[in-house]
């Protein structure tokens, strides 16, 4: 006697198929990452951080020597960074030196609220806020009560079941953490949007001190920030700007050298800042160097690894003892990598990754103008070198993009992304991108107007 019949079997058959299928289906979908929209902040003009205004938050400063002066001058005409950054309103203003909580407020809302608010207007009629399921907003300096997300969920009125998560500490790098978290979360929920927003509070954090550095950090921060929609909804992979290839994140805090070479502390005055050491390019190679070893594997062809696997053996055996195998990196990344988002955190990072990696000129120009136009914008600095190719044109369906950001830990987390449309949008570079890269090479102003010091007033004098 038999327990099903032919049809019978051919359908239990059939459904086993679909259901298996659905699930299969149901866990790669879930497994996406698409990148839907981003804008970056661009301030008001009043709020540009140019020579002048540079000239008198030094000359304020009381605290600060002749070798303090020309320290400052040194580092400010070799930063890399142009006449047209952003800075804090309080700082602009003349009061540094006494922030008040409303300053710290005020800021991250103008940088939250008009990315934003841009942000949901281009996509308007694909999402609204209440759409919205996961929300992070990253900020290493400042975490208020009730937090930075709650400021933005009662802006925008989104859902009760919001799933927010508020991240400090965590230093230039914190966009791609999170992101690598909304796609952890993307693997357990199905047709999901997150939004990540990423900026800095400056103002309250402005260094009043003399030590040398953590007086850096004054001469490379600047006002600035980003708003990123995600979704994993297969629904949207045609409107999708890009897809999500692949996060990977290294962490060398265990070193003592590593963990301190970016740090938030007092100086011995009790003067509160940033302190930048000289371990700060050590710790950052490092770092840097882990996170490759585990990214480039997952994009670069077969053919380029084994090619390097050869050369490298090779070189063991016909190199003498003690004597280093290699000058660089030694991989052809443009094998699989058509263009490199370098943090833009200075022109001495961007140079050194940039000839470490083997890159040129062309490869780094988007991180050394984004420097340039808008300063090192911490978290958020890596969209507007995004933003500069794009508005260039540079790029085009299947290119992909590699991200490489450090921050404070001392960590390097990289990413990957594939662009799904050639992108021309307008964006925050709009008003300036005809301009570069030329004006980059624009003789330095602030060394044309403060080319020396008075040694008897201690104060900046025209050449």
């Amino acid at each position: 006697m038999e327990l099903f019949s032919l049809p019978s079997l051919f359908l239990i058959s059939t459904l086993l198929v679909f259901y298996i299928s659905k699930y299969v289906l149901n866990k790669r979908n879930q497994r996406n990452c698409f990148m839907l929209h981003y804008e970056c902040y661009k301030g008001q003009d009043e709020r540009k951080l140019d020579t002048e205004a540079c000239a008198k938050v030094v000359q304020r400063n009381k605290n600060l020597g002749l070798e303090e002066y020309r320290f400052l001058l040194r580092t400010m005409v070799r930063s890399g960074i142009g006449e047209e950054t952003y800075g804090p309103r309080n700082v602009l203003e003349g009061r540094e030196a006494s922030p008040s909580l409303l300053d710290a407020h005020s800021e991250m809302d103008e940088i939250m609220f008009d990315t934003l608010d841009k942000l949901f207007h281009k996509t308007k009629g694909l999402v609204s806020p209440s759409d919205i399921d996961i929300l992070i907003v990253n900020v290493s300096l400042f975490a208020p009560s009730p937090s930075l997300t709650s400021r933005v969920i009662n802006r925008y009125k989104m859902r009760e079941d919001i799933k927010s998560y508020n991240l400090s500490g965590l230093g230039c790098s914190a966009s791609v953490i999170s992101i690598d978290i909304v796609q952890r979360i993307f693997e357990t929920r199905e047709n999901s949007f997150a939004l990540v927003v990423s900026t800095e509070t400056m103002g309250p954090h402005w260094y009043c001190g003399k030590d040398r550095s953590m007086m850096l950090s004054n001469c490379l921060f600047r006002a600035g920030g980003s708003s990123v929609l995600l979704t994993n909804a297969p629904r949207f992979k045609n409107q999708a700007l890009m897809k999500l290839v692949t996060v990977v994140r290294a962490h060398v805090g265990s070193d003592d050298e590593a963990y301190s070479c970016c740090m938030q502390m007092e100086d011995k005055d009790g003067h509160p800042g940033f302190l930048l050491t000289k371990y700060l390019k050590k710790a950052a190679a490092r770092a840097l160097t882990l996170n490759l070893k585990v990214l480039l594997p997952r994009v670069l062809p077969l053919k380029e690894l084994i090619r390097y696997a050869i050369v490298r053996a090779f070189k063991r055996r016909t190199t003498a003892k003690g004597e280093s195998t290699s000058s660089g990196l030694g991989l052809d990344l443009k094998t699989g990598l058509q263009h490199f988002c370098i943090h833009p955190g200075g022109r001495a990072i961007i140079e050194g990754v940039g000839k470490s990696l083997g890159l040129t000129e062309f490869d780094i120009e988007p991180a050394r103008m984004a420097l340039h136009r808008f300063g090192n914008t911490s978290s958020g600095g890596l969209w507007y070198v995004l933003g500069y190719m794009e508005a260039k044109k540079r790029l085009k369906k299947g290119d992909k993009i590699l991200m490489m950001s450090m921050g404070a830990g001392f960590e390097s987390n990289n990413c990957v992304w594939k662009v799904l449309k050639n992108l021309d949008d307008n964006n925050v570079w709009d008003d300036s991108i005809d301009q570069y890269p030329e004006m980059s090479k624009i003789p330095n102003l602030f060394l044309e107007k403060y080319g020396w010091i008075n040694d008897d007033t201690m104060s900046f004098v025209r050449v």
